[in-house]
Formats: C-alpha cells, sequence, structure tokens
C-alpha cells in the first residue's frame, strides 16, 4: 500500500523560498498521479498543482502559476514543490496526495485521491 511522508516545511520570511519533498513508500511513485493540496487556517483545503503519470504538471491556483513548481524524481520515489516569492497568503499546511495507479490525468477535487501524506507546515512571516 502507498504511503506519503512530506517534510520541508518551515518558517520563511516573504519572498523566500522553500522545497517541499514528498516520498513515497510502499509502491512506485512514478504510477501515480500526484497533488499537491494546501489548508490554511479556518479554510477548506484547495489543490495547488499536481503531476501528471506522463510527467507533465498543472497548477490549480492561479496565485501559485510562476512561484510554484512541482517535479518528480522518480529514482528517489519523491515528488516536489518548489515554492519561491513566497507570501503571507501562502501559509498552509500542505499535503501531497496520490490518485490511481489506474488514473493517468489530474484533478483539482482532493475526493478523486485516495493517498495522503500527513502534511508540513508552512508558515510565511516576517
Amino acid at each position: 500500500q502507498l504511503q506519503l511522508v512530506e517534510s520541508g516545511g518551515a518558517l520563511v520570511q516573504p519572498g523566500g523560498s522553500l522545497r517541499l519533498s514528498c516520498t513515497a513508500s510502499g509502491d512506485i511513485l512514478e504510477d501515480y498521479v500526484i497533488g499537491w493540496f494546501r489548508q490554511a487556517p479556518g479554510k477548506e483545503r484547495e489543490g495547488v498543482s499536481c503531476l501528471w503519470r506522463s510527467g507533465g504538471d498543472t497548477y490549480f491556483v492561479d496565485s501559485v502559476k510562476g512561484r510554484f513548481t512541482a517535479s518528480r524524481d522518480n529514482t528517489k520515489n519523491t515528488v516536489y514543490l518548489q515554492m519561491k516569492d513566497l507570501r503571507p497568503e501562502d501559509t498552509a499546511v500542505y499535503y501531497c496526495a496520490a490518485r490511481g495507479p489506474t488514473y493517468s490525468f489530474c484533478q483539482s477535487d482532493e475526493i478523486h485521491y485516495n493517498s495522503w501524506g500527513q502534511g508540513t507546515q508552512v508558515t510565511v512571516s516576517s
């Protein structure tokens, strides 16, 4: 059974950068669609980005386009979310989630994902 563990969250100043990692065990991550989600205090969890099985990436939140980049390293069974020019409104718990392994395309709604990590806290504050 696929298990996911996120890491890399931290307290960072506005304008700073972070790279979140999501490492899988129990199965081959390459066979899954991987979504990145976030939940800010008092808000519902939202889809941020997604990696297609083919390796393409999609971004669901307009404010992160050009600042966030999702990628895979299949040799490490790990996906990443590189975040730059961070803003206070990016503060949230960030989750990775897997969809599949029978699916190939991304979905922004969390109901389509069946394996979740525990989350990692990102706080953007001066």
